[in-house]
């Protein structure tokens, strides 16, 4: 008999020092103690055992059975032309509205020259932190041409 690699004669030699220590009387007790201690781990072992099964048992069956796979035709989404803008982009520009814009950024320019011969013969140097955000868009307008 062999357990946890303990023979019969280490099993002896073990049970002689328990009775040393413990006594006679107390051997009993400790002893079933342990036994119900050992049953207990046995049977939570095998509860745990069963519940491992009856789970890997209910994974195969998922897996077993074929999957039902389907192949869906998309829709054919069809789109409402669109109702052109009139100007597109530069290409669709023709030559005269190429030239309104280039006389309105002229305007623009001669306007600032202006301002800025009265702003120094006035004596100020620095345009106002106002009038630089008045003219940051037509700036802009005047760049993207």
């Amino acid at each position: 008999m062999n357990f946890f690699g303990i023979g019969l004669p280490e099993m002896t030699l073990i049970f002689i020092v328990a009775l040393l220590v413990f006594g006679p009387k107390k051997l009993p007790e400790i002893g079933r103690s342990l036994g119900k201690a050992i049953r207990g781990f046995q049977d939570a072992s095998k509860e745990f055992e069963s519940e491992f099964k009856k789970e890997a048992e209910r994974i195969e069956k998922s897996v077993a059975e074929p999957m039902k796979a389907s192949l869906e035709m998309p829709e054919k989404k069809v789109l409402p032309p669109q109702a052109e803008s009139p100007v597109a982009n530069a290409a669709d520009m023709d030559a005269a509205d190429t030239d309104a814009i280039d006389a309105e950024s002229d305007k623009v320019e001669s306007a600032r020259a202006v301002e800025s011969a009265q702003l120094e013969s006035s004596g100020a140097s620095e345009v106002s932190s106002e009038q630089s955000e008045e003219n940051a868009p037509i700036e802009e307008a005047s760049q993207s041409v």
